[in-house]
């Protein structure tokens, strides 16, 4: 079991080491993608790490430990790469003084940790997949609502509780993305029938939407995880106690 937990720490960082820092900063450097995109493929690379914890440690608590040990480490190596050139020159941040990526990271792993305490540690393995479901809905759906709403977004809300210039093209992806995203994991990981994926995609996907316009200071990324959960199973009990 030792030795099982050792080597997906290993790859848990070396993915991070490459899919999270080499590639996004090789992209900067190299390439001619908008900041924004190679923001949000690390976003999406984000949640597609959730994988590592889940299907290749042995426990739901070496998987919470190691998402806490990661932040342990590159946490304070990030605040001290803040403070050089070679981060304000390959490492996509949006705010002056750095600091977005660290937050992320923390925002990020605190998802992970607290849906994995719960659908595996309390509920049991079975219910393993909600953690994925969870964090797709966010991945893929923030995704798609900043690139769509940045570059293709005409009709902008209006209100106090909507922090900067979201727009109806991009809750509109968010809501498509998150749908499709909740469908596939559903499908695949769930062992229930697509019917039921489907309905339950079609109730999930407009409450994500909705939470990720009104979240602000980039907490969507414990809002929709969060929010998806908290309509997905109680939606996936229901059915399974009606007998669908």
């Amino acid at each position: 079991m030792f030795e099982n937990d050792l080597v997906a720490t290993i790859v848990l960082v070396a993915y991070y080491l490459v899919g999270l820092l080499a590639i996004p900063t090789m992209l900067k450097a190299w390439s001619p993608l908008p900041r924004e995109v190679i923001r949000k493929i690390q976003h999406v690379a984000y949640s597609l790490s959730v994988f590592i914890l889940l299907r290749l440690f042995s426990t739901w608590y070496m998987a919470v430990l190691a998402a806490f040990c990661l932040v342990l480490l590159a946490y304070p190596a990030l605040y001290l790469l803040e403070k050089t050139e070679l981060y304000k020159k390959y490492f996509v941040d949006r705010t002056e003084r750095g600091g977005e990526l660290r937050k992320q990271l923390l925002y990020v792993q605190i998802s992970f940790a607290v849906l994995i305490l719960f659908f595996w540690g309390v509920l049991g393995a079975k219910w393993q997949y909600m953690v994925a479901v969870a964090v797709m809905a966010w991945g893929f759906g923030d995704a798609a609502a900043a690139l769509v709403g940045r570059f293709l977004g005409k009709r902008t809300f209006v209100h106090a509780w909507i922090e900067g210039a979201k727009t109806h093209e991009g809750t509109l992806a968010m809501m498509v993305a998150a749908f499709v995203a909740v469908f596939f994991t559903l499908l695949f990981l769930s062992g229930l029938s697509w019917y039921i994926c489907l309905l339950i995609s079609l109730i999930v996907a407009p409450i994500a939407g909705v939470v990720e316009l009104f979240s602000k200071r980039g907490t969507d990324t414990l809002t929709i995880p969060f929010a998806t959960a908290a309509v997905v199973f109680p939606l996936v009990v229901l059915f399974g106690y009606l007998g669908w």
